[in-house]
């Protein structure tokens, strides 16, 4: 009967062990985020487990004071029961069995399931921690003391603790890693809201080439022609020159004047906004609360000379973070052309970031905006039809140069392209 008390308590022993193990590995694996959420819903093991962690040198110090308690016990107990049951030799015995017991059961199978599913042991086990850390408090309190003590004079104050903040990038890795959670379209978002500050006004704006606008030089004619056929709804005005921009006018604006054939200059020029203008190089995070601030859709992007660079709208700021919110012009060319060898073939004016968007490539966007311009960067010279070259993981081939610039160009993934010819 003595034998079988023992072996009771030595089973016991080795069940306490494993709720001490357990709990250290769950409470230190718990999602801070999580359990903050939690808490602030009222969950109240959350709100024990928050409880316990706002001083984890105590935790851990009811936590180990415990299981080194439980852990001697076990060891004298098996002992006894060793040298009652084969003499003076069970005490080696006893200390390999109990060594591989402790191991796999009071040590690696609960930290493993502590790790795995931490909420499912440490919730629970809050509420017995925080009655041993009561009733043990005295101990606790003491060996807490030495042990700052001793990290004081390592140079470690324990009173200063860090609160965990999450970098832009690490955020990144969070929305990455965050799996099945997020559908890909809500990840993206995520992602294009982070990018934000990363992207600078110019990366995203409508250069000053492309952009369409009332001339007020032009005959009225020509002017009633294009505002009756722009697909935009506002359009910059100016006099002969964008640099001399005068406003912005909004088609709602001029609608009854149009259907009322009461289109001048004078009252185009009164129906227009004052221009708004904003500098190259202001970030995509702040020129969002400037449109929000000013009441504002479109902007003129200036250089440090004040010269125009492009617009930007409202809706190119969207753009980057939930995709394109319309589909291209019945009249809007193609810039990429897929070809049947994997390759496709490139418009030299084509936005290097819309081409990385769209193909999921990686080109450097942070110089040269346009893929014409990574050409021009990278051979450092007017290029030539018939010039390849080749950029990180990427080969180009001119197949077209204009004057001074590329038209048109061939690409391809050199990885990708080798991969094919091995299949074949």
């Amino acid at each position: 009967m003595h034998t079988t008390y023992l072996f009771g308590l030595l089973v016991f022993l080795i069940i306490c062990s494993a709720f001490f193990s357990s709990s250290e590995t769950s409470m230190l694996s718990l999602n801070r985020y999580r359990l903050r959420h939690l808490d602030r819903q009222g969950h109240r093991g959350a709100r024990r487990a928050t409880r316990l962690l706002e001083r984890p040198d105590r935790l851990l110090g009811t936590i180990l004071v415990g299981n080194n308690i439980v852990n001697i016990l076990a060891a004298s107990i098996a002992t006894v029961l060793a040298v009652n049951i084969w003499g003076e030799a069970g005490i080696a015995v006893a200390t390999a069995v109990l060594t591989v017991v402790v191991l796999i059961f009071g040590e690696i199978t609960p930290k493993t399931l502590a790790a795995l599913r931490p909420e499912l042991v440490a919730f629970p086990a809050s509420h017995v921690l925080l009655m041993l850390q009561r009733l043990l408090y005295p101990v606790v309190w003491t060996t807490s003391a030495i042990s700052n003590v001793l990290l004081r004079l390592l140079g470690i104050d324990p009173a200063q603790r860090h609160g965990e903040h999450l970098s832009t990038e690490e955020l990144r890795s969070v929305v990455r890693e965050a799996g099945s959670s997020l559908s890909p379209s809500r990840q993206n978002m995520l992602l294009g809201v982070l990018d934000l500050e990363m992207i600078r006004v110019d990366d995203i704006m409508v250069p000053r080439h492309e952009v369409q606008g009332i001339d007020l030089d032009d005959s009225l004619e020509h002017i009633s022609e294009q505002l009756r056929n722009t697909p935009y709804t506002r359009l910059p005005v100016y006099r002969g020159d964008i640099n001399q921009i005068e406003g912005v006018v909004h088609m709602r604006q001029v609608a009854s004047l149009l259907t009322n054939n009461q289109l001048s200059k004078d009252t185009l020029l009164s129906a227009c906004r004052p221009p708004y203008f904003v500098p190259e190089s202001t970030p995509l995070s702040v020129q969002l609360l400037n449109f929000k601030q000013h009441k504002r859709r479109i902007a003129i992007v200036v250089d440090e000379y004040g010269d125009v660079t492009g617009v930007v709208t409202l809706e190119d700021i969207l753009a980057e973070i939930v995709g394109e919110l319309s589909p291209p012009s019945p009249g809007e060319p193609e810039e990429i052309h897929p070809q049947a060898d994997g390759s496709y073939i490139i418009e030299g004016s084509t936005n290097l970031r819309e081409l990385n968007r769209q193909l999921d490539w990686e080109l450097p966007c942070d110089g040269p905006k346009t893929l014409n311009g990574l050409i021009t960067e990278a051979l450092e010279s007017i290029p030539e039809s018939s010039v390849c070259l080749q950029i990180g993981d990427y080969r180009l081939e001119i197949l077209d140069a204009a004057g001074n610039r590329v038209s048109r160009a061939r690409a391809w993934r050199a990885s990708q392209q080798s991969a094919q010819t091995l299949d074949q």
